[in-house]
């Protein structure tokens, strides 16, 4: 089964041919990080326009790189939920025309649970039931994947997701856009010790996580030292703060995997790419004896080839939409009705 899939939530347009839901034919991505980094993060407005200006030649390019024509796809899907609603909404209704003008089912894919599906491209074998940590811009939680659409949340961020976090940081020590990225990178020579950060304590749910404590606590400290003059370690400050990241995340983890006796462990989003919550995450794997999925960095930012993943999935449930598909800015993961 080939579908054509289209990712429009945020800053990277996107179409894919995925067979099946574990076969790339074509991932064809139109990037904006250029674009919004002059502004230090993503304009809304201009985001959608750019998703315009590109998405119909994006979908001429997949089918032309996949050496398909319109007769070879058997079905559309889009995300639809969560994301910047304009650039959800650019997809959906390209979605919508493309199904109705090719006379093929639509598919409607939450956003998340395509993070989710791109271990299934990365790792063929891979198969539900899994604990799932799911960790990108704008969400952080931990999700029991108990079939390909049926999952259960354990724990959440109660305020802002981890992501953000560091691209918020990372902004104000004056890295580039994605700040994420660069406070990694900044990350790899520095001292994990020197600053000492908050870690969020459990609330009536263990696995609920908070990370705007952490998020002010390092504001404050590097514009405390910008106030009297004092120099920062920035590296050590990176290690510091990616540190105490993996400290909210890596514990949580272990204890799901504890309790629910899964040994598969996969990791889902743009922030899988910090290399030390990969690594904390290996490490707690290893003495646990369990299996991590960790996928390739081109698999953790946002791409429409884990929309087609999972879109696969959604068909064979039978969780196809109508022309009536609406966009969400915000929607559970959990599959509520559209």
């Amino acid at each position: 089964m080939n579908i054509l899939a289209i990712e429009s939530s945020c800053d990277e347009t996107a179409v894919a041919i995925v067979r099946d839901g574990r076969n790339v034919l074509t991932d064809c991505i139109a990037s904006q990080v250029d674009l919004h980094r002059i502004y230090g993060g993503v304009v809304p407005e201009i985001a959608s326009r750019m998703h315009i200006e590109a998405i119909y030649s994006l979908a001429d390019q997949a089918l032309e790189k996949a050496r398909l024509s319109r007769e070879g796809i058997d079905a559309v899907a889009v995300t639809y939920a969560p994301g910047l609603i304009g650039a959800v909404l650019v997809g959906v209704n390209f979605g919508k025309a493309a199904a109705l003008a090719m006379e093929k089912p639509l598919i409607p894919v939450h956003h998340i649970r395509g993070h989710i599906a791109a271990n299934y491209i990365a790792y063929p074998e891979l198969k539900p039931p899994f604990l799932c940590l799911v960790v990108s811009g704008g969400h952080t939680m931990i999700v029991n994947v108990q079939d390909y659409t049926k999952m259960k949340i354990l724990g959440t961020t109660l305020d802002d997701a981890a992501g953000e976090c560091f691209d918020k940081v990372g902004r104000v020590l004056g890295m580039p856009y994605p700040g994420g990225a660069a406070l990694d990178k900044a990350s790899a020579t520095g001292d994990d010790t020197k600053y000492s950060l908050p870690r969020s304590k459990p609330g009536e749910n263990p696995y609920d996580m908070s990370f705007s404590g952490l998020k002010t606590a390092t504001l404050n400290l590097i514009h405390h030292a910008e106030q009297i003059g004092e120099a920062l370690d920035i590296n050590s400050l990176c290690a510091s703060f990616c540190g105490a990241v993996s400290d909210a995340l890596v514990p949580r983890i272990r204890m799901a995997m504890e309790e629910t006796g899964y040994r598969k462990l996969a990791v889902a989003g743009g922030v899988a790419a910090n290399s030390r919550i990969r690594r904390d995450i290996l490490t707690t794997a290893e003495e646990l004896g369990a299996e991590v999925y960790l996928p390739p960095l081109s698999l953790c930012g946002d791409n429409a080839a884990m929309i087609g993943a999972q879109a696969y999935y959604e068909y064979l449930a039978g969780n196809v939409a109508d022309m009536g598909l609406n966009a969400f800015a915000t929607k559970s993961i959990l599959g509520e009705s559209i």
